[in-house]
């Protein structure tokens, strides 16, 4: 049943017009709706007409006066009222050939389906799109959409991509952006491949599109315990992230005397690796990149200092955070802050190392279940274990308990049940860990 709607949101025009669940959306204005885009591009008139097919095969037509740009007021079974076009690509580096057997079905899908990108901030490469959906883009102005570029050296993303069609992303770059299509790219930086003088040149020939490409971010490859087979990579240390750091400087420092922005920006993973203190807060510009692990240290620990002020000062409790390698630091300073300001709440900072997908991977997103549980399951916790939210399957919301699941299929009442302990989840930008304490703490006798 395509165009099933699936929910009616309460006080919409859906809802004053009698549209039900279950109820199928055929047309608007006589066109059909092939997806979501097609449906968001035809409603924005302030005067439209909707052919709907009832559950008994009625057919109603409808006419609505609405203000311009407001929504009908639905949701549907499929999101986007398609399939995901999945990726063709084989890129060297690709992350979802790094996972083991034995996971969620879902995590094994390689979407590169551009309407994905607009609505959710998936990244596309754009070799997998037919010339009707570039034009697709320009016609219904999809902006913007988050682009992974890699390298603009068309017979290295070739290699790179594993595919004889992915050399003119360049070109289709130009394209989208002649036609004022807002675009967001990310560079995913291969040590001794797209690194070092071929990231140079990628950046300065997409800033030459400038301001259409908006900013460019750079994250470091990551290397699972899982690559037999796979294309041979160097994950960077110490030396070489310093290397890399110390290359795009003198890039980005050119582009605020320009701009005002420094146009690219690598990932804190980077500067964790290096060993070297992560920008100011006035370098990422509002933090448009968190989703890129662009940033995310930085407003910690302005998020922090702001917040810590409203800690209740005669509360008492025993917390434990659970982190990974890369911010283990940080977080133990983000913990001494709170101990510090008030002496009777008691945090302890785990760090789990991540045997599940190897301990290259450093970061608390890719951390499991399982591996908590076992790392854990001895330990004195306190009262409370706070994790960041973004442990989890996104796509849920925190109200959602029981589907809070992580990578490897352990539910948050998985854990609290294993480690017999209240699991708390703050946003991974640390936004609410002090309301969290409050809120779980008590008074002090």
């Amino acid at each position: 049943m395509k165009n099933q709607i699936s929910k009616i949101l309460p006080g919409s025009i859906a809802e004053e017009i009698e549209l039900e669940v279950g109820d199928r959306l055929i047309s608007i204005n006589g066109n059909a709706v092939i997806d979501i885009i097609d449906y968001k591009f035809l409603i924005t008139d302030e005067l439209i007409s909707i052919e709907i097919e009832k559950a008994d095969g009625e057919v109603w037509e409808i006419e609505v006066e609405k203000e311009y740009d407001e929504d009908l007021g639905i949701q549907f079974v499929d999101a986007i009222l398609d399939k995901p076009k999945s990726c063709h690509n084989k890129c060297i580096f690709c992350f979802i050939d790094q996972l083991p057997e034995g996971m969620r079905e879902t995590l094994y899908f390689k979407d590169d389906d551009s309407r994905l990108s607009f609505f959710q901030g998936n990244f596309v490469t754009l070799t997998n799109m037919k010339e009707e959906d570039i034009e697709r883009i320009i016609r219904y102005k999809i902006s913007p959409i988050n682009v992974s570029v890699h390298t603009t050296d068309a017979e290295l993303r070739k290699i790179m991509l594993n595919n004889k069609f992915a050399g003119d992303v360049y070109d289709r770059l130009k394209r989208l952006a002649e036609a004022s299509i807002k675009i967001n790219c990310q560079v995913v930086s291969c040590p001794g491949i797209n690194n070092g003088p071929e990231l140079i040149k990628t950046i300065e020939d997409l800033y030459k599109l400038y301001p259409s490409i908006e900013n460019l971010a750079v994250v470091p490859v990551g290397i699972t315990k899982y690559r037999k087979g796979l294309f041979n990579l160097t994950l960077y240390d110490e030396n070489t992230a310093r290397q890399e750091i110390e290359c795009v400087k003198e890039l980005q420092e050119k582009y605020i005397n320009e701009i005002g922005s420094p146009f690219v920006r690598l990932s804190d993973e980077f500067y964790v690796t290096a060993g070297i203190d992560v920008p100011e807060e006035d370098f990422y510009d509002g933090y448009d990149q968190l989703e890129d692990g662009i940033g995310m240290i930085r407003m910690l620990r302005n998020v922090i200092d702001e917040d810590v002020a409203d800690l209740e000062l005669n509360h008492s409790g025993k917390f434990t955070f659970i982190t990974g390698q890369s911010a283990y630091a940080e977080i133990l300073k983000v913990a001494e802050k709170i101990t510090t300001t008030n002496n009777k709440i008691n945090i302890n900072v785990k760090k789990i190392v991540n045997h599940f997908f190897g301990e290259t991977i450093t970061v608390a997103g890719l951390l499991t279940g399982k591996d908590i549980i076992n790392q854990l399951k001895d330990e004195k916790l306190g009262d409370y274990i706070i994790i960041p939210s973004n442990m989890l399957k996104s796509g849920y919301e925190l109200g959602d308990y029981d589907q809070q699941i992580f990578l490897d299929n352990i539910t948050v009442s998985d854990l609290e049940k294993s480690l017999n302990i209240k699991v708390l989840i703050c946003d991974y930008s640390g936004e609410d860990l002090i309301h969290i304490i409050n809120q779980n703490s008590r008074e002090a006798e």
